[in-house]
């Protein structure tokens, strides 16, 4: 592995030096389309109303394409990371089917996730054999030396193209810290201009293919610095293609329409951000659009003619001639590509022949939705407590809500309804502490931020929170004792400081059960009916 970094780094830093004289002239304007997604999460397949799926994809994407060249231009399609982790038929085979599927399509280069190290780094290398296109980014090192391709240089009717990739430096709080044992991640506006200026010695184009957020104005709250962030630091680039925050970055609040990003409605003038020159864009998640960025470049400028957001598929509710609800797609349905279909097909069977048992039932919803659970108790965050708490033999339990993915439906249950809420594979784990060290953890817990993956969700504690301090906690009726010892259930993701979570892996009284989070949950559905009413979050967490 230290073999290839070092050569890698070699390799780019001849490639740069080789063109210190510039790219040259380009004769006559060159079209160029850049195509691109982000946060595709195991979506490879579409969902029960037939919304997205990388077969229709693949048709949409052939058939702009093709309508590109035959006006005499080129295209180039990118992805902003994180295929990994989102749906169990995707999940429990590595995201097989979606990278194979992406190379089918024929992606040109994507930007590395944070969620692309959910799994051990040997997983993360299979999957690049399986896209066979480049996997990109230039701020995570090992060994002090960068650990995947920096960047990737394309040519397109002559027009010289740098690609360079960037990660969230958040990426080692937010995912198992056993994966990354050794990898450091930079801050990637660092990287970016030590990189940039020698990329435009190169190339025409200067092009960022980033997963780390964008935040309106710069306001990244809790969250490493962003696109908008990195491009007032930076000058250079022409285009950011982004990831990691899942909005479509459609700058609505210039247009009138919306001071939110995220209720873009397909069909709505769109157009992207800028900031300090660079053209920063977005396709929201799950492959839900095709971004889509016409551009001219001539006499040494490039100029975005239009951009917009294509959608695969999406559908609205509308009313039929007899009153009744249906869904209804915003444009014409696009048919779904039979290559693509014969490729995925047998990756699907495979997965839902082993998720599509019934292994418990609730009597109403569990609510997991991301906003909700990252901001304040849900039902869904008190139910995963206390399961684990169950299991542990634990007297209270902590769960962080970005470990939290999905809700749960009301009626029977399915192990893929599990692994939806739970996909990580995050062993259960429990340490024994006195109550001094106890208030210590619960006063870190408290701190963690609204709207941040790391809000903490309890079982098993009543607390009042003032300004992110503990003012009481209790645990069954009594104040917690400074000399008393007790049992936390938390997660191993949590326990390793993955959140930013005070590490307690290497704590004397740690115990890693072995078990892993959703077969805890799927053995305690396989026992016990849900009744919503037990696990209402109630005024135990009192937040002022």
């Amino acid at each position: 592995m230290r073999a290839l970094k070092i050569t890698l780094s070699i390799l780019a830093a001849a490639t740069l030096a080789s063109c210190a004289s510039g790219p040259g002239q380009v004769s006559g304007p060159v079209k160029l389309t850049i195509l691109h997604t982000n946060d595709h999460h195991g979506r490879f397949w579409k969902n029960s109303d037939g919304e997205y799926g990388l077969a229709a994809r693949k048709t949409l994407i052939d058939q702009v394409r093709a309508e590109v060249k035959a006006a005499g231009g080129h295209t180039l399609l990118l992805d902003g990371g994180d295929v990994n982790t989102g749906i169990p038929e995707s999940d429990t085979q590595d995201a097989e089917p979606d990278f194979k599927g992406m190379k089918l399509i024929g992606y040109d280069a994507m930007a590395l996730g944070n969620h692309e190290f959910d799994k051990p780094l040997p997983v993360l290398a299979k999957q690049m054999q399986w896209a066979g296109f480049p996997m990109i980014s230039a701020n995570i090192y090992k060994d002090g030396q960068r650990l995947y391709k920096p960047f990737e240089m394309f040519d397109r009717g002559g027009l010289k193209i740098a690609v360079m990739g960037l990660t969230t430096d958040d990426t080692k709080k937010m995912t198992d810290p056993a994966n990354t044992v050794g990898v450091e991640f930079r801050k990637p506006a660092d990287e970016a201009a030590k990189l940039v200026p020698e990329l435009r010695k190169q190339a025409h184009v200067v092009i960022a293919a980033t997963h780390m957020g964008h935040y309106t104005d710069g306001k990244s709250g809790v969250n490493a610095p962003g696109d908008v962030e990195m491009a007032r630091q930076v000058k250079g680039m022409d285009l950011i293609i982004g990831g990691h925050s899942q909005n479509p970055v459609c700058m609505l609040e210039q247009l009138g329409a919306s001071r939110r990003n995220d209720a873009y409605v397909p069909g709505t003038a769109c157009r992207p951000d800028v900031q300090n020159g660079t053209i920063i864009v977005q396709a929201h998640e799950w492959g839900k659009f095709v971004g889509r960025a016409d551009f001219v470049y001539a006499n040494g400028e490039l100029k975005l003619e239009k951009y917009s957001l294509l959608p695969v598929n999406l559908k609205r509710t509308v009313k039929a001639p007899d009153g009744k609800d249906i869904k209804q797609t915003f444009t014409p349905e696009i048919k779904e590509d039979p290559a693509m279909l014969a490729l995925l097909q047998p990756f699907q069977d495979k997965g839902r022949a082993a998720l599509d048992v019934v292994v418990g039932e609730s009597d109403g919803v569990l609510d997991g939705d991301r906003a909700r659970v990252r901001s304040q108790p849900t039902n869904m965050g008190v139910f995963i407590a206390s399961v684990m708490m169950q299991k542990a033999q634990a007297d209270l339990a902590i769960m962080n809500s970005g470990g939290i993915r999905d809700s749960m439906p009301a009626g029977k249950l399915t192990y893929k309804d599990v692994l939806k809420v739970q996909p990580f594979g995050n062993m259960l784990a429990h340490v024994t502490l006195n109550g001094t060290e106890l208030m210590a953890y619960l006063n870190a817990a408290a701190k963690m931020s609204t709207g941040a993956g790391a809000f903490a969700q309890f079982a098993g504690v009543n607390l009042v929170i003032e300004g992110g301090a503990v003012k009481s906690a209790t645990i069954k009726g009594a104040p917690i004792d400074p000399a008393k010892r007790y049992r936390l259930a938390i997660n191993s993701f949590q326990a390793g400081g993955g959140d930013g979570y005070p590490k307690l892996s290497d704590h004397p009284g740690y115990v890693n059960t072995g078990f892993v989070d959703a077969d805890v949950m799927r053995e305690y559905l396989s026992k016990n009916n849900i009744r919503i009413a037990n696990f209402a979050p109630g005024e135990a967490v009192v937040r002022r």
